[in-house]
């Protein structure tokens, strides 16, 4: 296919992720082009090497890229030795098959910027956790996903995205649409993930609330949920939070259903959505004592901005400049 995909990376030990050899090896025989871009510290970046570099590029971060977000240090990197009609960025969890693969690499000769749905397999209780947050986003629209594909086109008109943010992929969706571009998340366009481990999963609690406070309306809604409970237990005591759990409940199963998910999700992470509402309103304070303290550390740098404001790209671009770090 017509396509390059792209994996940033920075592996903790040699061969981590343990079955990415093999997906490497898939994907050389479906894509034109694979390329790694391995931020790994040395030993690591070689034992990685020794076993990566025959299914894809293997390289390291180039220098003279320079932002604070190391993801977006990768895929700069990447997009540099992209010679195809078309772009999958992906983490280093994501695992397409062939036909996924192909579908959202045919979007692109339509779209600008295509959005698949996550989803974990297996699905252990912090897989179960985190899904109930992708089953309320597809109740109002669309999740976001751990991998996007780009029309390069799109990519040359943009000069790139600005990797001094934290929610990355929510910048490049802004930018390729501030500069024109046409996007679309097909919710029916379903890519496994891994799920993430017990120590993975907490460390992300905070900066994943963190980086909703570049969606004002969605962080105003965390925001209020705390002090709204509290207040809705003095005026009504407690029986209101049953009928508050239901109505979450009905929402995200109501996201469960949307584009045949019931045959990718299960029942759990509707069961559990009560509970991830609660815990994504006591975090959502915690990030935002984080921004007023500058922000949160990720990847060894403090990072203040969750993302740059579509008014403020818009207004770039017709200024005639983009919005690339380097």
């Amino acid at each position: 296919m017509p396509v390059t995909y792209v994996l940033p990376i920075k592996s903790a030990g040699p061969g981590n992720p343990a079955d990415l050899e093999e997906y490497l090896a898939r994907l050389s025989r479906w894509c034109r082009a694979v390329v790694v871009v391995d931020g790994s510290a040395p030993a690591v970046f070689e034992a990685n090497h020794r076993v990566w570099s025959s299914h894809a590029l293997h390289l390291p971060v180039d220098r003279d890229v320079r932002c604070r977000n190391g993801k977006v240090q990768g895929v700069l990197t990447g997009l540099r030795r992209v010679h195809t009609t078309a772009v999958v960025i992906a983490d280093d969890d994501v695992r397409y098959d062939l036909e996924t693969l192909s579908r959202v690499v045919s979007l692109t000769d339509r779209f600008d910027l295509v959005c698949p749905q996550n989803y974990f397999d297996p699905v252990p209780w912090q897989a179960a956790w985190d899904t109930a947050r992708t089953l309320l986003n597809r109740a109002f629209g669309a999740d976001y996903p751990g991998t996007i594909a780009v029309r390069a086109a799109a990519l040359e008109r943009t000069g790139g995205y600005d990797g001094d943010v934290l929610f990355e992929n929510l910048e490049l969706i802004r930018t390729v649409e501030a500069a024109g571009g046409l996007t679309t998340a097909p919710l029916d366009l379903y890519v496994r993930r891994l799920p993430p481990t017990v120590p993975h999963f907490w460390h992300q609690r905070i900066r994943q609330a963190y980086e909703d406070l570049a969606c004002p309306l969605r962080c105003s809604l965390w925001l209020s949920i705390v002090p709204g409970t509290a207040l809705l237990v003095v005026r009504f005591r407690w029986p209101i939070l049953v009928a508050v759990g239901l109505v979450v409940w009905a929402l995200a199963e109501f996201g469960r259903r949307r584009a045949g998910g019931r045959q990718i999700f299960g029942v759990a992470p509707t069961v559990l959505a009560p509970l991830w509402v609660a815990e994504r309103g006591i975090c959502s304070w915690v990030g935002l004592v984080q921004w007023f303290r500058g922000g949160v550390v990720y990847g060894g740098h403090r990072i203040r901005r969750p993302a740059t404001a579509k008014r403020e790209l818009r207004r770039r671009f017709l200024a005639g400049t983009t919005g690339r770090s380097r």
